[in-house]
Order: structure tokens, then C-alpha cells, then sequence
């Protein structure tokens, strides 16, 4: 069986227009993609036209459709393929068959659908469902998520990041260096692997390439999303800080989906803390201790059924000399609250704010504003070791408290809250409160404290007693 006219795609001159599978074949000139094979309508039959099968020539000649689907078939990791249909010099696909698995059928639906006259790719499946992700690269934006294709961006929850942030990103979760330069004057859909898959054997694949009208916006890093939610909400708010410079401790996180791995910087102290990391931040819930703690037995403990809790920290502890955490309140100023040595007291309300120094102060708002300069309004734990503030945990987004009122409006009813019962308490409270029902607590507590994170999230009104 003959190429189409005895060509490959280098052969086209510059500037001309190009059909899926010639861009495709374009593209594994220099890059990975998945091992396919493509055919053309004709009157005899399905004409091939291009291949790119691991251990085979590129652009082979195959004796007949039957041996070329076949010889992918056998290359292919999970041992069935997908077909996409096409017109010629048109963008949209037609028909799509996902996961055939066997050849028989597959060479049956490449007929049916040359006698329509479509243009078909017979790719191999890959699992988009093991622990990578799947997006588009356009310019300077990288758009992300676990468990779907590149395709998933058309729908919410994916992750946007500048470019040289994800490579970042995808370096230090999979130790994988993505080449994106493709996508820098056009539209990449690609995949990443936490193994080499393709034609060429690597963990990135490239599925399509195609000329797009390039983004000019600046791109504003938000999560939760798809893949925060995998690796879990605290993990990825530490990745940005990372990422962006910013001073995180060494951590190692042993997550459910993917390999353990680590990033962040020796705070030269020979002690750790463990923390759990939760799909969204759910305040004081989940275990943060010093000290090793079993990860797995933790999990068994507090997440049996997996849901809840996305991974475990193991991060190097910091010798603390003052441990808080700063929040933006509603009216826009920013509330700095923390007491001398370690801070989990302070944060789950057994123990109030301490004046702070003023040195610690002034390296605290300028953390604070390194950070928004960044990101945007955001929100973060830090512990001061004497010379460095190391960023503990960071979110984005700004507050709705401010002052005594710690979630604005207005209710029929108010129930008073003895802040001495605990986050549980309160947990279970604000889930259950009737409507138009609001919490007075009976003495003021820190703005930056999980009380008033569990009150955030609730999104019941709850205020401070007047004194």
C-alpha cells in the first residue's frame, strides 16, 4: 500500500495547509506522539497515508489496512485504539470511536467510514486516568487536569498556570522536563504520563497542533481545581509558592495517585511534621502533628474510603521562634495574628494572639506583599525561625471577616457558642443550624484561627459577642 502520492508531509511546502494526519506526522518529526496510523478514502478502499508505530520506520508501507492496524494492535500498551474521522483541510472532527479492542472491528469501522469519505486516525488508547494529566498549551498559558483528554479544558475545572510555571510544576510532580515550545505560536494538546507511552518511547505526547488566535491576558492562578484536588488543596497552594520562590520547607508528599516526590528548601532542622492534605481545605479536621507519624495508618484512620484526604506531608520542621498566619479581611487590610514557638494552639483557638515583634511585623507584611503582587489577594500560615519566614500553608483569596464580625449578615435567631468546646463542636453546629439561624461566639478569636475558617466555609453569620 502506497503513501498518498508517494509523499510525506516534509515534503509540503511552507505555508501550505494541512490536514490532521499531515500535522500529525509533522509534528512526530520532532516530537512524541501516540503510535498511529492514517488512511484516506479512494475508490479501491482506505488509502494509507501516514504511520507512526514504535519499532517500525516512520511512514512504512504496510501490505494492507488489515496488517497496518494490526501492527499497532500489537504495539499498543493497552491493546485497543480509538478512531477519529475527518474532512479534508477541516478542523472539527466527524466520527470518534473510543477504545476498540480488536482489530477486526477497528478495520471494519476504518471502511464504513472511507466509503463516507472521511479521512480516519487510528491512534493506540491511552490511559489518561493513571496519575497524568491532559491539556493545551496556547502562548505564554498552560490549561490542565487529571482524568480526561486535552478536550477536559472545554469544561470547568481545569488548572491554568503560565507556561514556565507548569513545566515547573510538572518537573518537580513527575520529574518529567515538558518541551512546550510548540504551542508558543499556536494551539498543543498534549498529554503527560507518569510512564514513556508513544511512538517515541516518552512521558509527554502531543496529539494536536493547530494555529489558534494567541491569549494576551494575564493569567490568574486559582485553585481549587481538578488537579489540586488530586494532589490535594495544601500541596498545590506550597507548589505555587515554591514555584513563584517563595520559602517552603523540604517536603515529601506521599500521595494516593502518583509517586511520592519533593521540593521546597532544608530549614537545617533534624525533626519533622506531619500534615494531611485534603482535596479542599476543610480547617483543623485532618491531622497536622510534629513528630513521624505512620502515613498509611493515618489514612486508614481518617480517610478509609479515600474521598477525603488526597496525600500526606512529611515537611521538615522549622525551629520556631514565632508561628501565626495573615488574612485579608473584607474591608481589604491585612490581619497578622501569632505567638511565640509553634503555632497550632493559636490556630485551633486554645491560645490567643501575642503582641508581635515589630521586625516580624514588617517581614510578614512584605512576605504578604511579594505574595499579592503574585497571586492576588491570598491568605497564609508562616513560622520566623529567627532570620527566615517560611511560608506553612498558602490559599488564595481574601476574607469576609473584619473585626468582630467574622461572616457578615443578618439572622432571626443567634446561639451562643463557648469557643471552649472546640472546631468539632462548631463543625457540627454551623452544619446543622436551622435557616436564618446565626453563632455568637462568647469571646473574640483570631481571624487567621481554623474557628473562623470553619465559620468561612460554613458561610453561616457568626459574629463576637459585644463586651
Amino acid at each position: 500500500m502506497k503513501l498518498g502520492a508517494g509523499q510525506t508531509s516534509s515534503d509540503q511546502p511552507e505555508g501550505a495547509v494541512f490536514r490532521k494526519d499531515e500535522t500529525l506526522d509533522r509534528l512526530a518529526a520532532t516530537c512524541n506522539v501516540a503510535q498511529f496510523v492514517s488512511f484516506a478514502p479512494a475508490v479501491e478502499g482506505p488509502l494509507l497515508q501516514f504511520c507512526r508505530i514504535s519499532g517500525i520506520e516512520p511512514n512504512h508501507r504496510f501490505e494492507s489496512v488489515a496488517d497496518a492496524i494490526q501492527a499497532l494492535f500489537e504495539r499498543s500498551s493497552e491493546r485497543t485504539v480509538n478512531i477519529r474521522s475527518f474532512n479534508a483541510h477541516q478542523s472539527q472532527s466527524r466520527d470518534f470511536i473510543y477504545g476498540i479492542d480488536n482489530a477486526a472491528a477497528a478495520v471494519a469501522a476504518v471502511e464504513r467510514m472511507a466509503k463516507e469519505g472521511a479521512f480516519t486516525i487510528v491512534n493506540e488508547t491511552i490511559d489518561v486516568s493513571d496519575g497524568g494529566v491532559s491539556g493545551v498549551v496556547i502562548g505564554d498559558i498552560v490549561e490542565f487536569r487529571p482524568d480526561m483528554t486535552p478536550r477536559g479544558v472545554e469544561q470547568p475545572g481545569f488548572a491554568r498556570l503560565p507556561t514556565s510555571m507548569a513545566i515547573q510544576l510538572f518537573k518537580i510532580v513527575y520529574g518529567v522536563e515538558a518541551d512546550f515550545s510548540h504551542g508558543q505560536n499556536g494551539r498543543l494538546e498534549f498529554s503527560l504520563h507518569p510512564r514513556p507511552r508513544g511512538w517515541k518511547m516518552d512521558n509527554v505526547i502531543f496529539w494536536e497542533l493547530s494555529e489558534d488566535s494567541l491569549p494576551r491576558d494575564l493569567v490568574k492562578i486559582e485553585w481549587p481545581n481538578d488537579f489540586s484536588r488530586m494532589i490535594g488543596d495544601k500541596v498545590y497552594g506550597l507548589l505555587v509558592a515554591e514555584i513563584k520562590g517563595f520559602p517552603v520547607p523540604r517536603t515529601t508528599v506521599i500521595g494516593r495517585r502518583i509517586a511520592p516526590f519533593s521540593f521546597g528548601r532544608s530549614t537545617d532542622l533534624a525533626e519533622v511534621w506531619i500534615r494531611t492534605s485534603p482535596r479542599e481545605q476543610v480547617p483543623g479536621k485532618f491531622t497536622t502533628a510534629r513528630g513521624w507519624r505512620d502515613p498509611f495508618a493515618l489514612l486508614q484512620r481518617e480517610d478509609p474510603d479515600g474521598t477525603a484526604i488526597s496525600s500526606v506531608l512529611s515537611q521538615q520542621g522549622v525551629a520556631a521562634q514565632w508561628s501565626g498566619a495573615a488574612i485579608e479581611t473584607s474591608s481589604g487590610s491585612l490581619v497578622v495574628e501569632g505567638i511565640q514557638g509553634t503555632g497550632e494552639r493559636l490556630m485551633v483557638g486554645l491560645a490567643d494572639p501575642e503582641p508581635i515583634p515589630d521586625e516580624i511585623l514588617a517581614k510578614v507584611n512584605d512576605l504578604h506583599g511579594r505574595l499579592a503582587c503574585a497571586l492576588g489577594a491570598c491568605r497564609f500560615e508562616w513560622v520566623f525561625d529567627g532570620s527566615e519566614l517560611w511560608i506553612v500553608q498558602l490559599h488564595r483569596g481574601s476574607s469576609t471577616s473584619d473585626g468582630d464580625i467574622i461572616v457578615p449578615g443578618d439572622a432571626d435567631e443567634w446561639l451562643d457558642f463557648d469557643v471552649s468546646q472546640g472546631l468539632e463542636v462548631l463543625r457540627s453546629l454551623a452544619r446543622d443550624l436551622k435557616p436564618q439561624t446565626g453563632i455568637m461566639l462568647d469571646r473574640k478569636v483570631g481571624l487567621t484561627s481554623h474557628l473562623a475558617d470553619v465559620l468561612r466555609k460554613a458561610g453561616v453569620p457568626a459574629r463576637v459577642r459585644p463586651r
